[in-house]
Order: C-alpha cells, then sequence, then structure tokens
C-alpha cells in the first residue's frame, strides 16, 4: 500500500509540473511568437516534463545477497 501512494505522489509532482507550466504561459509567456512562451500546449507539456525528470528515479536499489 505504502508503495501504491509514493508512486501516485510521484505522479502528482507531474501534474503539478504542468499547471506550473501553464502558469508560466499565462502570467509571463511572450505573445509574439516565442516558440514556447507563446503556446499555452507546448509550456504545460515542458513544465510536465521537467517535474518528470525532477522526480524520475536516478538508480535502482542493489538487491542484498545473502552469501
Amino acid at each position: 500500500m505504502l508503495e501504491f501512494v509514493k508512486k501516485h505522489i510521484k505522479y502528482s509532482w507531474v501534474l503539478v509540473g504542468g499547471l506550473a507550466g501553464y502558469a508560466y504561459y499565462y502570467f509571463i509567456g511572450c505573445h509574439n511568437g516565442c516558440a514556447i512562451q507563446s503556446n499555452p500546449y507546448l509550456s504545460t507539456a515542458y513544465g510536465a516534463f521537467f517535474a518528470y525528470v525532477l522526480v524520475m528515479p536516478t538508480r535502482k536499489k542493489a538487491e542484498k545477497s545473502d552469501n
């Protein structure tokens, strides 16, 4: 059960990152043709992607051997 909760908390950060990306578009983004900031879909996707990269595990834990 604890792993289930940890997994869903990790993925909720991706949602938070997407919301942060959209907030960046809404409050700061330029409207004159900038590549990322002028498109809400790209800005949201980049925010979600960066949040995923931050919460993604870097290495798997090594299993203990009983030798």
